[in-house]
């Protein structure tokens, strides 16, 4: 394992309050934008005749899909990061999303019309195997710096989206990868993205072992120290982890850089406590999703730009930030 980066991250965090009035404002910034969110588009819900059956058809799932996704992802990257001890480590630079795709596409080719529960366990499984190998490979060498650690997660990304291109390639199911991984949420819609209220049941599961997360970010050794199995924590999160990622990738698709993004941008101004920062990384990606999400859909109408997209932008432009920030403070 590597060291955490942000060492000169406030001290005060660990000791900040749960709820305040800042996070009833942000509260009620994100909710103005969801609101938004409702009313764009390019069908117009207020004045068509069907308007309001389709805002109960697309408008209102949409939205509730941006929630789920956007806390989901967010988390998780709050969760590897603090697993690993590295600001840069979240599902899209671990190979996880790439793994989740691989789960897919196996299932799409060994069941014939399979059912979403179907494609859901795979992705799943898949993203729990590969998430696995990924943390036994950091367990067994010893990396001098924190930005290796991401390298080496893309890199491995990179061989299991050619192994996936290549399958689908061989299947005919090229088409439906690049669909997969767009990473967008014209597909929510009422009937097709309830499963992922799962992910609230884990945002749930991860806010009451928050404690136990959090000593385990410490180390084994601290870990064991308290009482607290380290390995069991470590595979709980990691299934947490695979759990959400595993359904996002299979309703929305691939959510670039989200995870790096928010719970980097949280620890600078609170700290690394998972407890009190869950709330705050849950609605700033609540936040940014439905920004991203809305900008894809005016910036060039009638037509849409997938969020994945606008979020790969903004990430790039935060990793880099990050590595400047990392040479900055040593």
């Amino acid at each position: 394992m590597t060291s955490v980066l942000n060492k000169k991250s406030p001290p005060r965090a660990a000791r900040e309050r749960l709820f305040d009035w800042k996070l009833l404002i942000g509260t009620i910034v994100v909710l103005a934008l969801l609101v938004l969110s409702l009313f764009v588009g390019v069908y117009d819900v207020v004045g068509q005749e069907d308007g309001a059956e389709m805002f109960f058809i697309t408008r209102i799932p949409r939205t509730i899909a941006l929630v789920l996704a956007g806390a989901a992802m967010s988390m998780c990257g709050l969760v590897m990061q603090l697993l690993t001890q590295n600001k840069f480590v979240e599902p899209t630079t671990t190979g996880t999303t790439e793994w989740a795709g691989l789960g897919l596409l196996t299932v799409m080719i060994l069941v014939p019309a399979p059912s979403l529960l179907a494609r859901t366990v795979g992705a799943i499984v898949f993203a729990f195997v590969g998430t696995m190998i990924f943390f036994a490979f950091l367990r067994r060498v010893s990396l001098r710096s924190s930005l290796i650690v991401p390298i080496v997660g893309i890199m491995l990304g990179a061989v299991v989206s050619s192994v996936s291109t290549f399958i689908a390639l061989q299947t005919d199911l090229l088409q439906n990868l690049g669909i997969w991984f767009a990473g967008s949420f014209t597909s929510a819609i009422r009937g097709q993205y309830e499963a992922l209220w799962i992910v609230a049941v884990v945002v749930l599961v991860v806010f009451i072992l928050a404690d136990r997360l959090t000593v385990a970010g410490l180390g084994e050794d601290v870990a064991t120290n308290v009482g607290i199995n380290y390995n069991r924590i470590i595979l709980i999160g990691t299934g947490l982890v695979a759990i959400a990622t595993g359904v996002v990738t299979v309703i929305v698709g691939n959510l670039p850089f989200l995870g790096l993004i928010v719970p980097n941008i949280i620890s600078m101004f609170r700290g690394d406590n998972l407890r009190s920062n869950l709330p705050w990384v849950c609605l700033l990606g609540i936040g940014i999703v439905t920004v991203c999400d809305i900008i894809g859909r005016v910036i060039i109408m009638p037509f849409e730009i997938p969020v994945s997209l606008i979020l790969g932008i903004l990430g790039a432009v935060v990793f880099i930030l990050l590595i400047l920030r990392q040479r900055r403070y040593g």
